[in-house]
């Protein structure tokens, strides 16, 4: 395996913007579209959250955005820089049902976590990774 040739195939630009969907989307799923269900989900208070566990919001979101740029990478370099939209939505797909699905599913089964959190969490990565894939898939 030449590393070499696997860096020089990612558009870094490419991975950049699709992490920037994701933190839109994540925004949005965890805002408007399902946020006081998840709160209620988790036992969350609006409190709780703007504590942030002793670290600042700002913060949180550097570390996530950094997150998600490192997964938008690893898909890059797993799809390779022949790829195409088609293929990036279908690992994306695979990513986020078979790998980070199965591993959520834990949070039910052994964390006694409500399966309708497991629904929210694992559909927000179903859209992101699809997402991601398409956008790196077709953006060469």
């Amino acid at each position: 395996m030449n590393f070499e040739e696997i860096f020089a195939g990612v558009n870094f630009l490419a991975v950049l913007v699709s992490a920037l969907s994701a933190f839109v989307i994540g925004w949005l799923w965890y805002g408007p579209l399902f946020g006081k269900q998840w709160m209620k989900l988790n036992g969350f208070t609006e409190e709780q959250l703007k504590k942030g566990g002793g670290m600042s919001m700002p913060l949180i979101m550097i570390i996530n955005y950094v997150a998600t740029v490192l997964a938008a990478f690893a898909i890059a370099m797993f799809i390779g820089a022949e790829s195409n939209m088609s293929f990036g939505i279908f690992a994306g797909f695979m990513i986020a049902i078979f790998w980070i699905g199965t591993s959520r599913l834990n949070d039910v089964l052994y964390e006694r976590k409500p399966f309708g959190l497991f629904l929210i969490n694992v559909g927000y990565y179903l859209v992101i990774y699809v997402l991601m894939g398409a956008i790196l898939g077709v953006w060469h």
